[in-house]
């Protein structure tokens, strides 16, 4: 049986490199406390949500208007399997579509079996195909996901 990765899509009229441009301010997207740079290769950053939700992010790859990869190097949830994250990657892939840009989000290893799965897939629809794409669009900081 393959695996079953999170996977989230969305299809805009914003340039690749906007779409980029808006993944890494990440402040702008996912609802939380983020410490460290968010927006070079190789930088690591720390995301906390109220005491749901710690993680580590190491920026793997990171190709300009195409790709980035966030390695998660430690993460702690306060429900479940506390380190499911560990080891994960969360990736962005930007392709055109025509004269539209596609945002392809995979976050590799978050798969059914885990506990949080289906919490963490809503929270990522709530981040990626809401937060992200309005952020994508209207250029505007968006406000906690989940407040």
């Amino acid at each position: 049986m393959p695996k079953q990765d999170f996977t989230a899509s969305f299809t805009v009229d914003q340039s690749p490199e906007e779409v980029f441009a808006a993944i890494n301010n990440v402040r702008g997207w996912w609802s939380g406390e983020i410490e460290g740079d968010t927006d070079k290769l190789g930088a690591e950053f720390t995301y906390r949500y109220k005491n749901v939700h710690r993680s580590q992010q190491k920026i793997a790859e990171f190709i300009p208007g195409k790709k980035i990869v966030w390695h998660v190097t430690d993460a702690e949830l306060n429900f479940g399997n506390k380190a499911e994250w560990k080891d994960t990657d969360i990736v962005f892939e930007i392709a055109t579509k025509g004269n539209k840009t596609e945002l392809l989000f995979t976050h590799i290893g978050l798969v059914p079996a885990f506990e949080c799965y289906g919490d963490c897939s809503g929270a990522w629809g709530a981040l990626v195909e809401g937060n992200l794409r309005k952020l994508i669009t209207t250029g505007k900081n968006q406000p906690d996901a989940f407040a």
